[in-house]
Parts: C-alpha cells; structure tokens; sequence
C-alpha cells in the first residue's frame, strides 16, 4: 500500500489546528509548530520590464555552470523588517543582506549591489527573484551587477527553490516574530558562515564554503575558462 506524503503530515499534525505535536517540533530543521498555506500579500505585483524565467537560460536548471543566483526577504513580526538573502544554485553558498532601515526597493537595491560587486563577474550570471516590489530597481540593479535577473511566476516558491530551502534553514536563527532589523551586520555574517560551513550530501561532502573556494582558486589557475561547479 502506498501512503502519500500528504497522509503523513495529516497523521502527524493535530486535527483542527495544524499544531504539530510538542515532542516533535524540536525534531524539525526549520522549527515550526503550524503548516500553513504561503499567501500572498501586497508586495507581490507585476514590474515594469521584469523578464519572466521562462526566458531563463537552461543552464540555470542544470546547478552546474557557476554564477546564477536566486534571492529573497526573509521577513520578521509584522512584516516591518526583513533580511535579504542571496544562494548561489550550483553549491548553495548563501550571502545575506543587511536592511536596518528599511525593505524598500531603494535599500535592496543598493545592498543587492554592493554584495554581487565583491564578487567577480564570472560569479555573477543571473538572478532569480519573485516578484516582490522590493525588487522594482531590477533594472539599475542588473545594469550596476551585469547580471540578468529573472523572476518567477506568481505563488510560485518551488522556482526558486535552493532559496527557499535556505530560508527555512535560516529561521532558526531569525524566527519570524523577532525585529530582524535589530540583528547586526557581524551577526548576519556569522549565521551565513554557519550556513555555508555545513557539508551537503550533493557536493559530495564538501561544504558550500569550500565549493566556492575551490571555484575561486580554479579560475585563478585558469583564467578565461568558463567554470562549472
């Protein structure tokens, strides 16, 4: 008899209310009690000029060729505050952005920026974003970067899904009911350090800090060579 996975979340969460029993909550990676459907809310719109990933090239999917990204907001109590979060597709390498003021689409943007313009430009390919308002500089963003950004269909998350995974990951250290403008900036580079330290099953054991490292130092020892990894 097959037993579909959906059968499984039922038989574990508590009838009526989604609340997952006590004893396992402290079991789950992403430590959330509830199971809720993803709304969505007035930051998601239409941009003007936004390229549908559709458009995207087919490498992208393939996590082989180096350089394509996929962003977005975590968001803390109220929505008021949010952390940006940036993971590279092909070794799951996260960079997070620092937004203490302000979400907007001004503050993503300039962080967004300053963060790809550390990296160099064979790292920096395509970007894959929802269609958040926060977004609404894509055009400065992409001519500032050389990136060409894409973004995904509306309610759907699973396009971006390297992005996603992290996210969840990220919220046992950023739980949603906390001001995450009031996280310092070390403290963001510590918990991406975390992150990136931990060794992953399809990179055969290496960690996404080594993968990028040794991304890093192929092509310095082969300059002009289109890299994958």
């Amino acid at each position: 008899m097959r037993v579909s996975h959906e059968t499984v979340y039922r038989s574990l969460y508590v009838q009526g209310r989604g609340g997952l029993h006590r004893e396992l909550v402290k079991t789950l990676r992403t430590g959330r009690a509830l199971r809720r459907t993803r709304r969505t809310t007035e930051r998601r719109g239409r941009l003007a000029g936004m390229v549908n990933i559709a458009l995207r090239p087919s490498e992208v999917l393939d996590r082989v060729v180096a350089g394509h990204w996929e962003g977005d907001l975590i968001t803390g109590k109220e929505n008021k505050s949010a952390i940006g979060t940036l993971v590279k597709r092909s070794t799951g390498f996260v960079v997070l952005l620092h937004l203490p003021d302000s979400h907007g689409a001004l503050p993503v943007g300039e962080a967004t920026i300053e963060a790809m313009n550390r990296l160099p430009p064979f790292l920096r390919r395509t970007l894959t974003w929802d269609q958040g308002q926060e977004m609404a500089n894509h055009a400065v963003i992409a001519e500032a970067t050389r990136l060409d950004i894409y973004f995904c269909d509306p309610r759907s998350p699973w396009q971006r899904a390297t992005n996603e995974n992290t996210n969840g990951l990220l919220r046992q250290y950023f739980p949603k009911s906390t001001d995450l403008a009031g996280y310092h900036r070390d403290y963001l580079e510590f918990v991406a350090a975390q992150l990136n330290a931990r060794p992953r099953k399809r990179l055969g054991w290496r960690t996404p800090a080594e993968a990028f490292d040794r991304l890093l130092s192929a092509r310095h020892d082969r300059p002009g060579v289109a890299l994958t990894g």
